[in-house]
Order: structure tokens, then C-alpha cells, then sequence
């Protein structure tokens, strides 16, 4: 008994969960899924943490290094010492015991003085970290665009295939009026003929509809990592930025101190003329503080180990131009950075007004399509009362379907065009 009350309670619990509508898949979630997922995006994350990595090495050059080596040697005949002078003469024995000697350093270097490398090199990393981890954001702010205009693409075309069916639905209610006269002897077959082929070209167009949602939910599917056949079910409501009010010169103050691109350019012209600060050092004397233990396997000195202290300068006179050169080279190389950072902050301006003017249309024809979609279905409904009394002609009931099917279709557009405006417009100002 108590057995199978609970599976009664169990069944009625699933049958609850089962009727509860699923909830919709905002953009945001959409977002979280891309970004987590997302191979471009985890490969600007790996960027960011070599270049990390390059800028500890380059720390890591101020610090002592120290290195060993071991070298084992035999010799076809071992040297021995002969001393001669007016006074007296003197012969050792062998060296080298059995003709083999084995020798080893373990060397310590401390640099003192570099001419700057060390610290242009540590300057370009630092750089280097900077225009990596910006890239990683422009990627982030790239991929967030992309997976919107997917997820507006994926209700455009579901609104689409629904203005398609209302359409179908429209013309078989008029087709069945249609025929019915037709068989009253009321219409000419001419009437009916013509319902049946805008009939056909309606359900033509609510296939390529159908076929079109598919194919963006496909699209959608990819960028947040899903399986391209999921159906997902989205919400309406799009998300609003701080900056959908802001006027056209505050936007532009603000993209051209938000971008990431700006800030990536910037950083690797800056990393680029620490490098060839780093050549030109390299011309420069170089000093470092040496110490080591050397061992030495011998027959005739009274002792085979041997600690040094010292001060060793390395100066490269002359390299046939070869870093004056790289430095040149790296200096341009800055200098066409810096030039194309100019010219993508004229670019960005402009992309901002576009996206702002864009805004500004696409409220615009919101506000227009809005009644006129009343108007149309009016129209539609006042068309098909005064075909139904005889009043109106076929042709104009079909010209109301048509003009009602398009107003529907502009007012989902002016409303997807406004949100899409709206996300344009905060990536364009930095704040997406």
C-alpha cells in the first residue's frame, strides 16, 4: 500500500517537473558558455601567461647564474715539466697521471653593470604582458559581439518563420473563403487560382524560413559550444548598457580610453622600442662579478682545487653593425605600431558614430513600424469583411496579406535592429 502510494507521489512529482515550461536561455548565459568554451579565447588566455612567463625570465637576468662543467681528457703522451737555468735543471715526472686528466668549474656571475639591457628587457616584457592580456580582452569583447549577433540572428529568423506561418494561416482562411464562393458560383476561377498560388508561395517561404532558424541555431550552437543540432530556447529580452543614452561625444571620450585594441597597440610599440634600447645596450660595456670553484687532476701542483674571485668585462667593439642595425629596425617597427595606433583611433571614432547613427535609425523605424503593424492588420481584417460581403476584390485581399505579413516582419526587425544597435554601439564604446 505504502508502496504504491509513493510511486504515485514520485510520478505525479515528474509529471509537475514535465509540465513546468523550461526557462529561456538568457545572453548572458549564452556569454558565460562562450567564454568558458571558447578555443580563440583560450588561446589569447595562454598568450597572457607566456608573456607572463617572458617578463619573470627577464626579471630573472638581474640574479646571479651559476654554472658547472666537467671535462674528462686523455692525452697520446702526458707533458712533463722540465726546468733548466744556469743554476740548475730539473725534470718532473708525467703530469698527468696515466696520461688522462679530468677538470671541472662550478662558476658564479653576478652582473653589475649591462648598459641597460637587463632593464630595456625587462620594460619590453612588462609590455609585452600588457598588449597580451588587452588582446585577451578585445577577444573576450570580440566574442561577446559575435555570440550576440548569433543570438539576435537565431530570433530574427524564428520571428521570421513565425511571420511565415501567420501568413500561411492567413491565406488558407482566405483560400477557404475563396473557394467557398468559387462554388457558389460567386468568383471567377481566376480568383481561386490566384489564392491557391500565393498560398503555395507562402508555404515556399515558410520552408526557407524553417531552413534559415536551423541554420542559426547552428551558428549560435557553435560559439557557446553546443551541439550544433540543440534547440535552444532564447529569451526576448536583450540586455542594456549604461551607454544607450550617453551623447555621440562622451561615447567617443570613452572608446578611445576603453578599447582594448588601442591599449594592445600601444603596448607592443612601447615593447618594441625597449628592445631596441636592449640592442643598443648590447654595444655597450658589459661588467659581472665572477667567482667559482675549479678542479684541476694534476701530478706536480700541491693541490688540484682552486677558488677564483674576479671582475669580468665583456665590450664587443666592433659586430660589423649587426645591433645598430636590430635596433634600427625594432625602432621603425615602433614607429609603424604608433602610426597604425593613430589611425584605429580615427577608425574607432568612426565606428562609434556609425553605431550611434544606427541607433538612433533603428529607433526611429521602431517607432514608425509600430503602427503601422496595427494599421496592417486592420487592413487585413477590414479587407477580407468587405471581400466576405462582396465588396472588395481578391487582389486586395491578397495585397492586405502581403502588406500585413511585411509590416509584422518590419516590426520584428526595427525591434532586433534596436537591440543588435544597442550591443553594436556598447562594443564600440568599450563597455560590451
Amino acid at each position: 500500500m505504502r508502496s504504491s502510494r509513493a510511486r504515485g507521489i514520485i510520478a505525479a512529482l515528474v509529471m509537475a517537473v514535465a509540465a513546468r515550461p523550461a526557462l529561456s536561455e538568457t545572453l548572458q548565459q549564452a556569454w558565460r558558455m562562450a567564454i568558458a568554451r571558447n578555443q580563440s579565447l583560450a588561446a589569447a588566455v595562454a598568450e597572457v601567461q607566456s608573456a607572463r612567463d617572458r617578463e619573470r625570465a627577464a626579471r630573472d637576468a638581474r640574479w646571479p647564474s651559476v654554472s658547472a662543467n666537467v671535462g674528462y681528457t686523455h692525452l697520446g703522451q702526458a707533458p712533463e715539466l722540465d726546468v733548466v737555468t744556469p743554476a740548475l735543471s730539473f725534470r718532473s715526472g708525467p703530469i698527468f697521471r696515466n696520461n688522462q686528466y679530468v677538470s671541472g668549474t662550478v662558476q658564479m656571475k653576478i652582473p653589475i653593470y649591462s648598459g641597460g639591457a637587463i632593464t630595456a628587457g625587462i620594460d619590453a616584457a612588462k609590455s609585452g604582458v600588457s598588449a597580451a592580456s588587452a588582446d585577451e580582452r578585445a577577444t573576450v569583447a570580440d566574442l561577446k559581439l559575435a555570440v550576440a549577433q548569433a543570438y539576435v540572428g537565431v530570433l530574427r529568423a524564428q520571428s521570421r518563420l513565425k511571420v511565415a506561418d501567420s501568413a500561411v494561416t492567413s491565406l488558407h482562411a482566405h483560400l477557404r473563403d475563396v473557394q467557398a464562393k468559387f462554388h457558389r458560383q460567386l468568383v471567377a476561377k481566376s480568383d481561386l487560382l490566384a489564392a491557391e498560388v500565393a498560398l503555395a508561395n507562402a508555404e515556399e517561404g515558410r520552408v526557407s524560413a524553417a531552413n534559415a532558424v536551423d541554420i542559426a541555431r547552428a551558428d549560435y550552437n557553435r560559439l557557446i559550444g553546443e551541439p550544433l543540432e540543440r534547440v535552444p530556447r532564447l529569451a526576448q529580452e536583450l540586455p542594456a548598457f549604461a551607454v544607450d543614452d550617453l551623447p555621440l561625444t562622451s561615447l567617443v571620450q570613452r572608446a578611445l580610453a576603453s578599447r582594448n585594441e588601442l591599449t594592445a597597440l600601444a603596448s607592443e610599440a612601447g615593447s618594441l622600442a625597449s628592445r631596441a634600447r636592449a640592442e643598443t645596450a648590447k654595444r655597450l660595456p658589459q661588467l659581472a662579478a665572477v667567482g667559482g670553484v675549479t678542479h684541476f687532476d694534476n701530478q706536480i701542483l700541491n693541490r688540484e682545487n682552486f677558488s677564483t674571485v674576479g671582475v669580468g668585462l665583456t665590450w664587443k667593439l666592433f659586430d660589423g653593425g649587426q645591433a645598430a642595425n636590430e635596433a634600427d629596425a625594432l625602432r621603425a617597427q615602433s614607429r609603424a605600431e604608433r602610426r597604425r595606433l593613430e589611425d584605429l583611433r580615427s577608425r574607432i571614432e568612426l565606428e562609434v558614430r556609425a553605431d550611434w547613427l544606427a541607433l538612433s535609425a533603428a529607433r526611429a523605424r521602431l517607432a514608425a513600424s509600430r503602427s503601422a503593424t496595427a494599421q496592417a492588420a486592420e487592413n487585413l481584417r477590414i479587407s477580407r469583411e468587405l471581400y466576405g460581403a462582396g465588396l472588395a476584390s481578391n487582389t486586395q485581399v491578397l495585397e492586405a496579406v502581403t502588406l500585413e505579413t511585411r509590416a509584422a516582419q518590419n516590426y520584428d526587425d526595427a525591434v532586433l535592429d534596436e537591440a543588435l544597435s544597442r550591443l553594436r554601439l556598447a562594443y564600440a564604446a568599450g563597455a560590451l
